[in-house]
C-alpha cells in the first residue's frame, strides 16, 4: 500500500524562512489548513531540538479549519557561510471518532496512516535597503510622536507675537487706568480738605446742606478708585492669564 500524500495544506509549503539580525528570538509562522471533511491530528518535529520553540507543536485541526504553528528560533552567532542543515517535519493523521490519548495515538499509528510533510530552514540577513528604510522609520517616529504630542506646535511662534502686541495693550491700559486713579485720588483728597475746612465753619441751615452734599460727594467720589481698582485687577487678570496660557 503507498505512502498517503498529506491532508494538510501548508503554508508556506517548503522553507521556513528566519529573517535576521539573530541576536534576538526570531518567530516565523506556518499555516496548516485541513480541507477535508474529517479531523486531523498533527505533530511537529524538528531535527534541532534546542534550537526552535514551537506552539502548539501537536493537536487536533477541525474539517475546514486552519492553526497558525509559531516557530521560535533561539538567539545564536550568524555564520553567512554556513549553510543551515535544519529542517522541519509535519506529521498528521486521521483522527478516530473517538480520540482521547494522544501518545497512544501516535505510538500506535500505523506507518501507512501517517502522513508527513518536510520543510528547510533559511536563514536571511536584511538587505541594506531594509536596514535604510528601518533607520528612517526609527528617525520618523520620533519626530510623529512630538507631532502627536503637541499639534499646537507649529503655531507657537504666532501666537508668541500676538500675545506680545496684547501685553503692551494691556500695559498701556494700564498707565491710562493709573493717571485717571491718581487724579481721582487727588480730587478725593481735596474733598476731604475741604470737608474738614467745612467742619469748622459755624453751622447753619445752608452750610449743613452744602455740607452734607459735599459729604455724599465725598462718599460717592471715594468709592470710585476701588471700583477702578477692582475692574483693573480683573482685566489685566484676564490678559496675564491669556498671555501665559
Amino acid at each position: 500500500m503507498s505512502k498517503l500524500d498529506q491532508i494538510l495544506v501548508l503554508d508556506p509549503p517548503v522553507d521556513l524562512k528566519f529573517k535576521g539580525p539573530f541576536t534576538d528570538v526570531v518567530t516565523t509562522n506556518l499555516k496548516l489548513k485541513n480541507p477535508s471533511d474529517r479531523r486531523v491530528c498533527f505533530k511537529v518535529k524538528t531535527t534541532a531540538p534546542r534550537r526552535y520553540c514551537v506552539r502548539p507543536n501537536s493537536g487536533v485541526i477541525e474539517a475546514g479549519a486552519t492553526v497558525i504553528i509559531s516557530v521560535m528560533l533561539q538567539p545564536f552567532d550568524y555564520d553567512p557561510n554556513e549553510k543551515s542543515k535544519h529542517k522541519f517535519m509535519v506529521q498528521t493523521i486521521f483522527a478516530p471518532p473517538n480520540v482521547s490519548d494522544m501518545d497512544s495515538l501516535w505510538k500506535d499509528a500505523k506507518p501507512d496512516d501517517l502522513m508527513d510533510s518536510k520543510l528547510r530552514c533559511v536563514f536571511e540577513l536584511p538587505s541594506e535597503n531594509d536596514k535604510v528604510n528601518d533607520v528612517e522609520a526609527t528617525k520618523a517616529a520620533p519626530v510623529m510622536n512630538s507631532a502627536k504630542a503637541d499639534p499646537s506646535s507649529a503655531s507657537v511662534p504666532v501666537t508668541a507675537s500676538l500675545d506680545e502686541s496684547e501685553m503692551k495693550k494691556v500695559l498701556e491700559k494700564c498707565k491710562r487706568l493709573q493717571a485717571e486713579m491718581n487724579k481721582l485720588a487727588e480730587e478725593n483728597r481735596q474733598l476731604k480738605d475741604e470737608g474738614v475746612r467745612m467742619r469748622k465753619v459755624p453751622r447753619s441751615d445752608h452750610m449743613t446742606s452744602n455740607s452734607t452734599s459735599l459729604l455724599g460727594r465725598e462718599a460717592s467720589t471715594a468709592s470710585l478708585p476701588s471700583l477702578l481698582v477692582v475692574i483693573a485687577a480683573i482685566f489685566i487678570g484676564f490678559f496675564l492669564g491669556k498671555f501665559i496660557l
